[in-house]
This record gives C-alpha cells, sequence and structure tokens, in this order.
C-alpha cells in the first residue's frame, strides 16, 4: 500500500510532542504503532521505517522523543556531534516523562478514525528500551525492541537509576527482543541479564540475536546490513500481523528464534 506522511501535534504532560503520522492511503481501519527513534529523532531511515509499518496496514506515530529539549522539527545528524547532543538529552529527561510521552502518543492512535484501537510498539537503540517501558501499559498486545539500550544497566533518564527490568512483569503483550551480537552497547553479560529477567518473569517473548553490529536496520552508514535488516524487519511484522491483525496464534512462554 501507499502510505499518506502528516505532522501532527499531541499534548503530554511536559509540552506539546511533535509527531510524524503515518497511514495507509487506501481506506479503513487499520492497527496502531509507536515507533520510537534512536537519539537522532525522526531522521531519513527512521521516515522509511516508518513508511514500511505503515505500508504494510498500521497507522504509525513516530513521537520526537526529545521534544522538550529541541525545537520542534529538530533532527540530529549521524556524526560525533549528534551522537553526543542525544547522548546527553538521553539523561537530561525524566523517565516518567518518557512514559507520559508513550501514553499520550497511544490514547491519541486509539482517537484516530482510520485506527481499530489494537495496538503495538516497536523501537530502535534508546527507542527499543523506550518501546520494553511502553509495554507495560497493558493495552499494548505487541511489542519489537531492536538492541535495546541500557536497559541491562538501568540508566535511562534524569538520574540514570530506571527500574525498567524490576517491572518487565508487567508486560503483558507479546515481546520480541532483536540483538546484534557485536554491539558493544550491549554485550553478552548484558543480553544474559535481559533474557534471565524475562524468564524469571514469566515475559511471553521471543529472541533473536544476529551477528551484526549496533544500528544494523538503519540504512545509511557502514553498519547497515540489508539483509538481516529484512530477515528482522519480517518477523516484526510477523508479530504485529498475528497480534494485532484479529488472529492470534500465540504458544505461551518464551521462544528463541536463534542466531543467524
Amino acid at each position: 500500500m501507499t502510505v499518506l506522511d502528516e505532522i501532527i501535534q499531541v499534548s503530554t504532560p511536559t509540552g506539546p510532542m511533535r509527531c510524524l503520522l503515518s497511514r495507509p492511503s487506501a481506506g479503513g481501519q487499520y492497527p496502531g504503532l509507536l515507533l520510537f527513534s534512536e537519539i537522532f529523532q525522526i531522521t531519513s531511515p527512521i521516515r522509511r521505517t516508518a513508511a514500511t509499518l505503515a505500508g504494510n496496514g498500521h497507522v504509525v506515530i513516530t513521537p520526537e522523543i526529545y521534544h522538550e529539549l529541541e525545537p520542534p522539527g529538530t533532527v540530529l545528524a549521524y556524526d560525533q556531534a549528534g551522537a553526543d547532543t542525544g547522548n546527553a538529552h538521553k539523561t537530561a529527561k525524566t523517565v516518567s516523562a518518557y512514559d507520559s510521552d508513550a501514553r499520550a502518543a497511544l490514547d491519541y492512535l486509539k482517537s484516530r478514525p482510520e485506527c481499530t484501537g489494537g495496538l503495538g510498539v516497536v523501537g530502535i537503540c534508546i527507542g527499543g528500551h523506550l518501546a520494553f517501558r511502553a509495554a507495560m501499559n497493558p493495552d499494548v498486545l505487541a511489542t519489537t525492541c531492536f538492541y535495546a539500550t541500557d536497559i541491562h544497566k538501568g540508566t535511562l533518564g534524569k538520574g540514570m537509576k530506571d527500574d525498567s527490568l524490576e517491572r518487565a512483569g508487567e508486560i503483558r503483550g507479546e515481546l520480541l527482543h532483536v540483538w546484534g551480537r557485536q554491539d558493544p552497547h550491549v554485550p553478552l553479560e548484558g543480553r544474559v541479564k535481559i533474557h534471565a529477567r524475562l524468564e524469571e518473569a514469566g515475559v511471553n517473548f521471543q529472541w533473536l540475536e544476529v551477528n551484526a553490529q549496533h544500528a544494523f536496520l538503519r540504512d545509511e552508514g557502514p553498519r547497515y546490513d540489508p539483509v538481516l535488516a529484512r530477515l528482522c524487519m519480517n518477523f516484526t511484522l510477523e508479530l504485529f500481523h498475528r497480534r494485532l491483525h484479529g488472529g492470534d496464534l500465540t504458544v505461551g512462554g518464551s521462544a528463541n528464534i536463534g542466531n543467524h
């Protein structure tokens, strides 16, 4: 399906949040997806990711995750200065503000006439961590986290002391974690810690590790792996189609998809 894009504004407890809304141009109703970006906000690769998700039959909202800290429309560059700014912002905003942003975006999706009310979340890098937290909302049925940063360290937000792992048991929908085994931001011991906590908490999850670097999904730069990106996106689309499009073939418990 072709896709329509528009810029919208969502009210949050910490101020207006500029968002990209992407939806199929064909009429009808579709499930809603909340897409959380990397630390660079709504870059061209993130826009293309939103278009891919929308073109596969979803209404997608992509917020500017640093809307309190940067002027509306700010996109940080994929360079050292952009990374430094994005990483500084990551711990300048409270965890409660990240959470209230997620709730506001989910409520906005449910209010759209094109949305069925079925909700999923997907996030990349810091967005993977934000997606993990958004999955704790009871109306989120499915979530994909791409190489989610800082969950194993508990360092998201102001004060660098989040409770994401402690609250993992609040996730009621199905969760898919995708990791690059050569990603220095989430080493083996970090992945093992997260996996063990999900098992302990009884979360319904799938776990996919591939031989790739951090940011292998991003279709710009030397770490992009087109084959792995396509395969992992297919796992993501399968999850959302199964959980959000009327049917549910879920088998309880966790599944390890394995290594590429």
